[in-house]
């Protein structure tokens, strides 16, 4: 994978960096030709920084490291697209993405990508639950998968039961619900948002083909 550096005057490359889980925009940093073979050497973003004169990994003092999904040089290989997992908040005044406030309230993430958002907060209650002992999602874990699944068919019967009812006021705060417990049942049973959407395309995809699933 290659980009055009010499087509750059000083030899330096715009890279955006997308959270590849919520397509939230993090930040912009500038390539050279090494920042960039070590990027995709290492699996982590690395930059050349104007300001300090050498490479600069994102994270090596914070911790707050950008670990990379995926690279996406654009059409003439002069800019890139990195999609990133981050470690914690991207930008060092603390917030998630560089093109917010700290004063203000956050960008809005698009309906899909705040899910992977709470996702991402179910899945970390999951895996250390000690950081919040007494949230709600922990004492779920607790309790276990049987009382999770229950929680998600309770919480289907009341959406159902606001849907037929044509209760327009209660029930996207019931969807609300069923989306979240689900969340939770999929972490538990070590799945994610991912293996869900990935059989929808695969679906998808059969439906645009026009063959007929039986």
């Amino acid at each position: 994978m290659q980009l055009d550096f010499q087509k750059m005057p000083d030899g330096l490359i715009p890279a955006v960096v997308q959270d590849a889980a919520t397509g939230q925009v993090l930040m912009l940093g500038y390539l050279n030709e090494e920042a960039w073979d070590q990027t995709q050497a290492q699996g982590r973003v690395t930059f050349f920084s104007r300001s300090k004169g050498r490479l600069w990994t994102k994270g090596e003092t914070s911790g707050n490291f950008l670990q990379v999904v995926s690279l996406h040089p654009d059409c003439d290989h002069d800019a890139v697209l990195i999609r990133a997992l981050p470690d914690g908040p991207t930008c060092h005044r603390g917030t998630t993405s560089c093109f917010e406030q700290p004063e203000q309230s956050a960008l809005p993430a698009a309906p899909v990508g705040f899910l992977a958002e709470l996702e991402r907060l179910v899945q970390r209650r999951f895996q250390h639950p000690e950081e919040d002992p007494n949230s709600y999602t922990a004492s779920l874990f607790r309790k276990g998968l049987p009382k999770i699944a229950q929680k998600v068919g309770e919480e289907a019967v009341e959406t159902v039961i606001d849907a037929v009812s044509g209760n327009r006021a209660g029930l996207p705060g019931e969807a609300a619900d069923l989306l979240y417990h689900l969340l939770v049942l999929l972490t538990a049973s070590g799945l994610s948002l991912d293996d869900v959407v990935s059989v929808l395309r695969q679906r998808h995809a059969t439906i645009s083909a026009g063959t007929r699933r039986e």
